[in-house]
């Protein structure tokens, strides 16, 4: 993700990240709700395609880039389809890893971008905001495909949940107590690959958070190009 595309020569329209942090939010507010519905499944893949879209757009900023986004996310995209029609045609595990590449993609854009930026504004503080919540979407899938192919690998410690089987908003909810580092021991982790996920994910929460605010701090408290000039 480049600075605005908007204002540079060379480059395509693109969504900024705010479109990209709304599809987010609403991807993951709704999917502990559509879950019930007759056709929920249906509607958590086009609120997911929504959002893989939007993040095509926010992160392709020149025409090479947009294009090899695009066909980066096509695989996530057409595999989340063909998989709820067809899953004969697309295991689960399969099209759960080409998501994970995608989003892993996405976030290394987003991270660049607020990086890279010399002030704080909206699209810098919505891009982290996205990064952050991408992050726990990309160890949402990582914990769903250890679950595909282990069912063992998680145990749910509360009344009701027999099925060691994580998907869905269980996915989401570890995650994101996870990287938080919450941790309400409900869901626990039991398969060596499932705590190594979950270690890291609560590494990577702490770290990415202090080093944003360390970083936002930063480009905040620097003095504008202009006030340099005014100074000298």
């Amino acid at each position: 993700m480049n600075a605005p595309a908007r204002e540079q020569s060379g480059r395509v329209h693109r969504f900024s990240a705010v479109e990209l942090l709304i599809t987010l939010v609403l991807l993951f507010v709704s999917s502990p709700f559509v879950q019930s519905l007759h056709h929920g499944a249906a509607i958590e893949a086009a609120l997911m395609t929504l959002m893989l879209i939007s993040a095509v757009l926010a992160v392709g900023g020149k025409r090479r880039t947009l294009l090899f986004t695009a066909l980066l996310a096509t695989p996530a995209v057409v595999g989340r389809w063909v998989h709820h029609f067809r899953s004969d045609w697309m295991p689960l595990p399969a099209y759960l890893a080409a998501s994970l590449v995608f989003v892993a993609f996405v976030i290394v854009n987003l991270l660049r971008f607020v990086l890279r930026s010399s002030r704080v504004n909206a699209e810098v503080l919505c891009a982290s905001i996205s990064a952050y919540l991408m992050l726990g979407l990309l160890w949402a899938l990582a914990y769903t495909l250890e679950a595909q192919t282990n069912p063992n690998a998680f145990a749910f410690n509360t009344p009701g949940a027999a099925s060691g089987t994580m998907a869905g908003s269980e996915a989401f909810y570890f995650s994101f107590v996870t990287l938080s580092t919450v941790g309400y021991g409900d869901i626990t982790p039991v398969s060596n690959v499932a705590r190594m996920l979950a270690v890291t994910e609560a590494m990577t929460g702490l770290l990415y958070t202090a080093v944003l605010i360390s970083r936002l701090v930063a480009l905040y408290s620097a003095p504008s190009a202009h006030e340099q000039r005014d100074e000298d």
